[in-house]
């Protein structure tokens, strides 16, 4: 992941002239897929960009939590509209998605909510606010129990993430 983050900079670099340069690709880097909090607070660190752990830590999670609500309340229609679209590109990453929500649906169903605050929280390979709101969406979850649940994951994954990223575990 990091190699990536490190490619995500230097494409950004041009940022870290400006005044907030540095903190605008760390909320650039949290609000997208798969890299999320995670990716941000590794961009954060002392090897990568040197920003202040508390200046990063509130970063990383605003950037992570904003595309939350539109994904819990707009993702079916959006896969609903790519399966039934005549483009094919569409249909298979639709196709995909459920697959890949579906895949955790045991895990998830096991623990009820706090499944879904596990599953985002614990920062493993495909797991994360996205993917957890991806699939508390694909099993009908309500939205504003999935919500905050999706939250505590996040503040979960924070601060383990901060513990990673900053050197204090691993």
């Amino acid at each position: 992941m990091e190699s990536i983050i490190r490619w995500i900079i230097d494409i950004f670099n041009g940022l870290t002239s400006l005044k907030f340069g540095k903190e605008l690709i760390v909320f650039i880097v949290s609000l997208m897929p798969i890299l999320e909090l995670r990716g941000g607070l590794l961009a954060a660190s002392p090897a990568l960009l040197n920003l202040e752990p508390i200046k990063a830590y509130i970063i990383s999670i605003i950037g992570n939590i904003i595309p939350v609500p539109f994904i819990l309340l707009f993702i079916n229609k959006i896969l609903n509209w790519m399966s039934n679209s005549k483009v094919k590109f569409f249909n298979k990453v639709a196709k995909w998605l459920d697959k890949k929500a579906r895949k955790n649906k045991t895990k998830i169903e096991k623990y009820g909510y706090f499944g879904l605050v596990l599953f985002v929280g614990i920062p493993l390979p495909g797991t994360g606010a996205w993917t957890g709101c991806l699939a508390a969406s694909v099993l009908e979850m309500d939205r504003k129990k999935s919500f905050f649940a999706v939250m505590l994951g996040i503040l979960m994954a924070s601060v383990i993430m901060m513990l990673i990223s900053y050197g204090i575990l691993g």
